[in-house]
């Protein structure tokens, strides 16, 4: 038998299929991002879920959107259950305190990116749950019964883990607006 006969067709998407990836994947792969903060791990994570809604395009009912934002969920607290998460060293320590910045919409481009970047890093010291929580409400603006539905936990379950990352972020040291003014370069205050 020659090896192109033992071969198998091509799979083909099911209906609709493709033009939902074309239509979604941008705002499904943003989701993905605020999840791991990581685009790389973005990716994975998204290739994986599309992988799955795939194989179940025509049992889905009702929106493929939500059906995917669930999968893309679920296999986030999956993967982060059994993954390493310890702590990540860099070279450079945090500039300074955000202080107030956060509280005024800013102008500056430059510190546009600085204030996301240092929100994003509060996010992503919460854990996985209260992190999709946080996600699913001020990204996605699901209520608290569509977030338990995608989570596939009840509301009172989505309004506790709401609360704890809220009262985790309020005290985060990448949001600390507490912090004393900058010291000299020998630690000690000169005033």
């Amino acid at each position: 038998m020659s090896r192109r006969s033992r071969t198998s067709p091509k799979p083909v998407a099911p209906p609709g299929f493709t033009e939902f990836v074309m239509g979604r994947s941008s705002s499904l792969f943003r989701t993905a991002v605020l999840l791991t903060r990581d685009p790389h791990s973005a990716q994975d994570l998204l290739q994986t879920a599309l992988t799955r809604v795939w194989r179940s395009w025509d049992r889905i009912e009702g929106e493929p959107d939500a059906y995917t934002r669930k999968v893309i969920l679920n296999q986030f607290l999956t993967d982060r259950s059994r993954r390493w998460t310890g702590e990540h060293p860099t070279e450079q320590l945090p500039e300074q305190p955000v202080h107030d910045r956060l509280r005024s919409a800013p102008t500056d481009p430059a510190r546009l990116v600085t204030d996301r970047e240092t929100l994003g890093h509060a996010i992503d010291a919460l854990p996985p749950r209260q992190r999709a929580v946080v996600v699913l409400r001020y990204f996605h603006d699901l209520t608290e019964a569509q977030i338990a539905e995608a989570m596939g936990t009840s509301a009172g379950t989505v309004k506790s883990q709401h609360s704890k990352a809220l009262a985790t972020l309020r005290i985060s040291e990448h949001l600390d607006e507490t912090a004393p003014p900058s010291t000299t370069p020998t630690g000690r205050d000169r005033s």
